[in-house]
């Protein structure tokens, strides 16, 4: 008889060692404690106010929980693969301090709806303080993005020079994709933040529990509507690995840029020698592992979404032991997004801009190009007639081996003669810049504005 089982009333032979060791999840659900104890706290306390257990052993076992709490915390508790998992773990622990009172703690519910709270309570605790590290990232961002308010750089599209903008308008659009992420976060921890206990197996109970008190009593704004889905739901987990991942794309494309303008060809930025690491052959290297181990990481945040989406894709309802594969990838999900914030926040802080080859490389590959075609429209051509003037103006220039702003008036008023001797002033990347003050625009007043914007929290 499985005499050392809480539930192996049923069973007569032990269970093989290797299955014991195989399906036991206390190897990475240990960390799930703290969650587990407060809501076994709360439904004590419950199960207490409805009259379904004796108010003594109530306080028994919020004692024994909090002992059991200092004693993990102390690292003096010791997990038992025998015991399975977290909840077993503790119950069983907790049993043995205060003897009977803790057998009826677990009267109303089932490690179904428990695991499904403890999940929730984790993930509702961890995703606020992963926006705190993007609101460290963005801070970290905006402080480059004022510095660099009159820095001059290359657009690109298609990795090709397309128009000059300023870096502080290039930061900011990250500042709007991590904005982003924050929006996707706070919405999945709003969905997340319901109360599965009460919940059951999978039918509900037959004790009178009082589910919106416990809600209360844990901080939940809603309880669950269906006893089915309330256990076999990890959409919550899905939405939060899908938010991960996005977050991760964008660390991983802002990487790609770092590492681009960190090389000997672009020299536009100089990462802190603290995120950088030497070669072994190779005396005058200064490799951007950060950002490179950054950009690989991203890799197994995408792993672990499709590795839950496709543990989830056909398991009937309701919980099934698959489920228990939900939690490796989401502790792995949550530690990686979090320390590559953490750190992504740190080096971009400490990030040195070389203006000067920036503001080079802003002026190089025809920039200004669009300008002239715009500034031709402004004299009445038609945009495509403009287009294939310049075009033919970037043609000669080619040819020439000239830069289109090294072009005399008399060479421009070969492609047209509506070109004028004000051409000079708009093809400059200072005034390329400057012309595109709209909403959005990379012109200085409009990028300061939405500096300030989101300062201001919007």
């Amino acid at each position: 008889m499985s005499k050392d089982k809480l539930w192996g009333g049923r069973f007569t032979q032990p269970t093989d060692a290797f299955v014991e060791e195989f399906t036991a999840s206390i190897q990475f659900d240990k960390r799930l404690y703290h969650q587990d104890i407060r809501g076994s706290i709360a439904h004590a306390r419950m199960l207490g106010k409805q009259g379904i257990i004796p108010l003594e052993n109530v306080e028994q076992i919020v004692h024994g929980l909090r002992t059991i709490l200092g004693q993990i915390e102390a690292g003096e508790f010791d997990f038992s693969i025998s015991l399975e998992d977290i909840h077993m773990n503790i119950e069983a622990r907790l049993s043995a301090a205060i003897g009977e009172a803790g057998k009826r703690l677990h009267t109303g519910r089932s490690r179904n709806d428990q695991v499904a709270l403890d999940i929730r309570l984790y993930l509702r605790d961890e995703i606020v303080e992963i926006t705190t590290y993007l609101d460290l990232l963005i801070d970290a961002l905006l402080i480059q993005a004022e510095a660099n308010l009159d820095t001059l750089m290359p657009g690109f599209t298609h990795l090709q020079t397309a128009q000059p903008i300023l870096f502080a308008h290039h930061l900011m659009a990250y500042v709007e994709m991590f904005k982003r992420d924050k929006g996707r976060l706070e919405d999945c921890s709003r969905r997340a933040n319901v109360l599965p206990l009460g919940a059951g197996a999978l039918a509900g109970t037959t004790f009178p529990i009082d589910r919106e008190y416990v809600a209360e009593q844990l901080e939940f704004p809603a309880i669950t509507r269906n006893s089915l889905d309330a256990v076999s739901d990890r959409d919550f987990v899905l939405e939060f690995l899908a938010a991960a991942s996005i977050v991760m794309m964008h660390l991983s494309r802002f990487s790609e840029e770092l590492i681009l303008w960190s090389t000997s060809a672009f020299r536009f930025i100089e990462l802190s020698d603290g995120f950088c690491t030497g070669s072994s052959i190779m005396p005058q290297k200064k490799n951007p592992d950060v950002p490179e181990l950054v950009r690989g990481k991203t890799g197994r945040v995408y792993g672990n979404l499709m590795a839950l989406l496709t543990t989830m894709k056909a398991l009937p309802l309701a919980y099934n032991k698959d489920m228990q594969e939900d939690k490796e990838p989401l502790f792995d999900t949550i530690d990686t997004v979090k320390g590559s914030l953490k750190i992504f926040a740190e080096m971009i802080r400490e990030m040195k801009v070389n203006r000067e080859n920036m503001r080079k490389a802003a002026g190089d590959g025809f920039s200004t190009a669009t300008d002239v075609a715009d500034y031709l429209v402004r004299k009445g051509l038609p945009f495509r007639d403009a287009h294939e003037v310049v075009g033919k103006a970037v043609g000669y220039c080619v040819k020439n081996k000239v830069d289109i702003t090294d072009l005399t008036l008399a060479e421009w008023q070969q492609f047209s003669t509506k070109i004028d001797a004000d051409i000079f002033e708009c093809c400059t990347v200072e005034a390329s810049v400057n012309a595109r003050n709209i909403p959005g625009g990379t012109a200085r007043e409009r990028v300061w504005s939405e500096i300030q914007n989101v300062r201001a929290g919007n």
